[in-house]
């Protein structure tokens, strides 16, 4: 009764591990990258790797992939490679071992272009039912292996979830005028009124998933931070973000103050978890109103499990310009 967890040297990964293994659960982790959660060292490209992998498992949490930030260093064949063949050899290797639960950590990039509002227009309420159009290889090469998930469901009955994920990630962001304009905690407590998710809340959802994919069968979730706008405040997000923030808030900035923090003053989307809250009986703890709590208590306000993970970025290389470099 072992669960194996892939990408266990990655920040997912590691916060899974760390998690299950705190429970007394028996799990296996898998990287190219040895780490202290990393018990075989290998790459999921390599079908007889993964097959070696499976003895005795019952549930896949595959957390593996190349990320966006490697859109500028890795060829669209690398991508491919790990990011859809990967998924094909575990999802092979999973049926062939009778795996009972498999889950996908996938991302809201797969969305793409349609994050974007029309020039002028409201936020975008995202939801499960917003149409796929991939901008990158990155987003394109996530939505691919969905497909192959939700395939694998058709055709071998095998319990998959497909989890979209907002960012998690404790890195700087790639954009530089963001990066000028908001120190990190600033930006990322922003982050969390519409595109952003606490590690902690990430793994809860993944287990649950996992317990929850048998009965399910197949289903696709966005999993981020709860927020509090609702669509009546679509319209004015772009044009007025602070605005309605303090209407939902009043005593934010004076607690932003003390910090010199600073709203953002447009927000272009709202990730909306509810099918995911509702489902998966999920229920994230880390969101703006707790953010506002750990500033009234002068505390960090990400979890204890975000601080024990900490940073880990994305390449070797360190670069003049940035945390990583941005695909032109």
């Amino acid at each position: 009764m072992t669960i194996l967890v892939t990408g266990s040297a990655g920040h997912l990964g590691e916060a899974i591990l760390r998690t299950l293994r705190a429970r007394g659960m028996a799990a296996r982790g898998i990287d190219l990258k040895p780490s202290a959660f990393t018990d075989a060292t290998g790459s999921i490209v390599h079908a007889g790797f993964v097959r070696a992998q499976m003895k005795d498992v019952t549930s896949v949490l595959h957390t593996a992939t190349l990320h966006k930030p490697h859109v500028a260093t890795h060829s669209k064949r690398d991508f491919i490679d790990t990011n859809v063949t990967g998924t094909l050899n575990l999802l092979e290797a999973a049926v062939a071992a009778g795996v009972r639960s498999f889950v996908f950590t996938s991302t809201t990039s797969a969305f793409g272009s349609m994050l974007k509002p029309d020039t002028g227009g409201a936020a975008v309420w995202v939801t499960e039912e917003l149409p796929s159009v991939p901008k990158n290889i990155y987003g394109t090469t996530k939505l691919m292996a969905e497909n192959l998930c939700e395939l694998f469901f058709r055709e071998h009955r095998l319990p998959v979830i497909v989890l979209r994920t907002s960012r998690f990630f404790p890195e700087d962001d790639d954009d530089p005028v963001a990066r000028a304009s908001y120190v990190l905690d600033n930006a990322q407590a922003n982050e969390l009124l519409y595109r952003r998710l606490d590690i902690e809340d990430a793994v809860t959802a993944h287990l649950l998933a996992s317990k929850k994919a048998g009965e399910i069968g197949f289903a696709r979730y966005i999993v981020s931070a709860t927020s509090p706008f609702t669509q009546r405040h679509l319209a004015a997000l772009p044009r007025d973000a602070a605005g309605v923030v303090r209407k939902l808030y009043p005593e934010c900035d004076s607690l932003y103050a003390r910090r010199g923090w600073r709203l953002f003053d447009e927000i272009d989307r709202v990730y909306v978890n509810d099918r995911a809250r509702r489902e998966l009986g999920w229920q994230p703890r880390f969101d703006f109103a707790h953010v506002l709590n750990s500033l009234r208590a002068e505390r960090d306000f990400r979890s204890e499990l975000a601080r024990q993970v900490g940073a880990k970025g994305y390449h070797d290389a360190v670069f003049d310009d940035g945390p990583y470099p941005v695909a032109s």
